[in-house]
């Protein structure tokens, strides 16, 4: 039997040309990307600053100390065990995730009708949905209020919130309708040909195929809901039971006004959920706004 044996060659040291020629191109890519890497830097400093200031002692979070002398984990724990802030943690999922489920059930089949339906007064249709974009909230805020505070005796809670969302929302309608429109017509009437029903095509057949904007507006709806102030402000403030973390967190701010370590770590457990989301759904999200508004 034949044995065969391989040297390993020794690494060849890099010489000076190859080294300018590496140093070169670093520098290159540096020049080349330095607008990315400032805008970067721009987003990131703020949330690094957040990070260690949350993990100070109360004596070195009112210094200029950027660093931590040690490290006080115990500062999440003591944020966490504070009366009231599961509470708030368990009213904000319930916000932001029923809003979110009720925004999809509501929005869909509006976005389809409007994307694949040829009726009378459609492009109508669509141009109010448009144009109840550009109306603010606030225009409408007090007949609202009284809608549900006087009538409904819902204040103290969230459901006036909670429940709109069952009747559509005009961004999301848009952001899906212009989606489904990139989605050619052929493949629901090859469904029908089979059998599908237009209930059961979209079902089987568009939903599928547009995920990645049924993904983007469901984070959108989820952001929103999770970030709102206003509105737990408007219609939950009176009841700390209903309060949401948005809301929670400038009470807690207030009750903590010079123990900054706990003020920032109380909003880096309010971000936190948003980012790690955003992190693992960020292709889904950006597949789904870049294909939308493709076809008109």
């Amino acid at each position: 039997m034949t044995m065969t044996t391989s040297l390993t060659a020794a690494p060849v040291p890099m010489t000076a040309a190859g080294r300018t020629a590496r140093r070169t191109r670093f520098l290159n890519w540096i020049a080349v990307h330095s607008l990315a890497i400032a805008a970067a830097l721009f987003f990131l400093l703020p949330f690094v600053f957040v990070a260690l200031t949350a993990l100070m002692s109360d004596q070195q979070a009112l210094t200029r100390d950027l660093w931590p002398d040690a490290w006080h984990w115990e500062n999440l724990r003591t944020v966490w065990e504070t009366p009231g802030f599961l509470t708030w943690w368990k009213n904000t999922l319930l916000y932001a995730g029923l809003g979110t489920a009720l925004t999809l059930l509501s929005s869909i089949p509006v976005a389809y009708a409007l994307a694949r339906f040829k009726f009378r007064g459609r492009n109508l249709a669509l141009m109010l949905v448009i144009a109840t974009m550009m109306l603010p909230p606030q225009v409408v805020i007090v007949p609202m209020y009284l809608f549900w505070a006087k009538q409904l005796h819902l204040s103290g809670t969230l459901w006036p919130l909670i429940i709109p969302m069952a009747f559509t929302d005009a961004f999301s309608i848009f952001l899906l309708r212009q989606f489904l429109l990139t989605i050619p017509k052929d493949y629901v009437d090859a469904a029908k040909v089979d059998g599908c029903g237009e209930f059961k095509a979209l079902v089987r057949i568009v939903l599928p195929m547009a995920r990645p904007a049924i993904a983007a507006v469901a984070l959108f709806q989820f952001f929103y809901c999770w970030n709102d102030y206003f509105g737990p402000q408007i219609y939950a403030s009176e009841n700390p039971a209903a309060w949401t973390l948005s809301y929670g967190l400038e009470s807690f701010k207030g009750a903590h006004h010079t123990n900054w370590n706990l003020t920032m770590a109380a909003t880096l457990l309010v971000m936190a959920p948003v980012i790690i989301l955003f992190f693992f759904a960020q292709k889904a999200f950006i597949e789904g706004v870049t294909l939308t508004g493709v076809k008109g």
